[in-house]
């Protein structure tokens, strides 16, 4: 029986009744449609790199998109002017930073700054993923969908999509509020991402928009510069601060040919260099957890990415917080004027520091990297996480009177 521990980076989580990986586009929908119309949750997971799955078993249907393909529709068509713009459509399971190479490789910008993000193309658009000066939102043309409320097929466009920070139209659909679920639709979207194409441009370089990957890359904030080294400063930046998955989850039998097989070999050889060159915790990931989820020893990297959203509040409750706390203009889920909040150095400053664990043997804690992370040193449960997590949000809560919202889609699971 499949696991969400095989299924999610995490690596934590109980058995699934029904899993499915369909091959059509049409399978997918009949799938959900069946699913729906016998009152059967529905989980649609990607690369399972936002998820945290309860211990207990889950009594539904998981869905796994198995098509991956990427098609390139402009290259049929005539260059008739300057416009440099090329459309690039990825089928719903395709992997994510098997696109990006793919884009990087045929001088597309758009996407290099999104390199190195765990889990699918689907999963992209619901989540709208960002990172180093660029986020999903500003490539996406369209996206079609599955509408499993009026029944049919519909392609959303980039303003319909309703983008915000970490947030969609698709995501909304989920809840009722900010990490609250909706009981109709939960935990996967009201629509269900079948393919989604972006607009990117055909050029050799790319913007660095970001002042961290400025310095990785020892360069102005603006400057233009290939977007290849781009997209390997971004590789090298996310290794340095653990937000790379762990490569050698695609070994196990349930997680092959989810990822290009090239692209797995680079980024298994890419993590043993970094773990040869770079001090590795002293925590050995167990006999059980290898046994389990054949994942190896840099434990940093068994976690679902942020686990906190940074959080957007009013100016008032930003005015409260000390004056070195990273401040940013931002709009609140109202429209309104608000300030986004860096939600690791609220927890870094709350008192959990990197490698925070709630007791000396507890198996989750926070990365040795980077304080926005929480990982599965070998062994964890779903509560060992919650638990962890729980502890984190209420000291930071008592410290600085801001709520932290957990970025992963939580099933079965509860934080408090």
């Amino acid at each position: 029986m499949t696991t969400f521990a095989e299924l999610t980076t995490i690596a934590v989580g109980g058995n699934i009744d029904h899993f499915v990986e369909p091959t059509t586009r049409v399978s997918i929908i009949e799938e959900v449609e069946h699913a729906d119309s016998h009152g059967i949750p529905v989980c649609v997971i990607g690369g399972g790199s936002n998820l945290l799955a309860s211990d207990a078993d889950f009594h539904g249907l998981v869905l796994r998109d198995a098509r991956r393909l990427i098609t390139v529709p402009d290259e049929a068509a005539p260059v008739e002017s300057d416009d440099r713009t090329v459309h690039v459509t990825a089928e719903a399971g395709c992997n994510w930073d098997d696109l990006v190479d793919f884009c990087v490789d045929r001088g597309l910008e758009g996407i290099e700054g999104l390199s190195g993000i765990p889990g699918t193309v689907g999963a992209s658009v619901v989540q709208n993923i960002g990172a180093y000066g660029q986020e999903v939102a500003s490539s996406v043309e369209s996206v079609e969908v599955w509408d499993r409320e009026d029944k049919k097929t519909k392609t959303l466009t980039n303003v319909e999509m309703q983008f915000g920070y970490r947030s969609s139209l698709l995501k909304t659909s989920m809840y009722k509020a900010p990490g609250v679920p909706n009981d109709e639709f939960y935990p996967s979207p009201r629509y269900i991402v079948l393919s989604v194409t972006f607009a990117l441009t055909h050029t050799e370089e790319g913007t660095v928009n970001y002042a961290q990957l400025a310095s990785a890359l020892q360069v102005n904030l603006g400057d233009r510069m290939p977007i290849g080294k781009i997209r390997s400063a971004v590789l090298g930046v996310r290794a340095g601060k653990g937000m790379l998955e762990d490569a050698t989850r695609y070994r196990l039998p349930v997680m092959q040919a989810c990822k290009r097989e090239d692209q797995i070999e680079r980024a298994i050889e890419a993590q043993q260099r970094f773990i040869n060159t770079h001090d590795t915790p002293a925590d050995v990931v167990d006999e059980q957890m290898m046994a389990v989820t054949g994942q190896n020893e840099d434990v940093n990297r068994h976690s679902c990415g942020s686990f906190f959203m940074n959080p957007i509040v009013s100016q008032s409750i930003a005015d409260r917080l000390p004056d070195d706390a990273p401040k940013y203009p931002a709009t609140l889920p109202d429209g309104s004027t608000g300030v986004k909040l860096s939600a690791a150095w609220l927890i870094d400053h709350a008192g959990f520091h990197k490698g925070y664990r709630v007791s000396d043997d507890a198996p989750a804690a926070l990365s040795d990297l980077h304080t926005l992370s929480i990982t599965n040193r070998g062994g964890a449960t779903c509560a060992d996480i919650v638990k962890l997590a729980d502890t984190i949000r209420e000291g930071v809560q008592k410290q600085y009177d801001v709520t932290l919202i957990p970025e992963p889609v939580l099933v079965g699971a509860v934080i408090d």
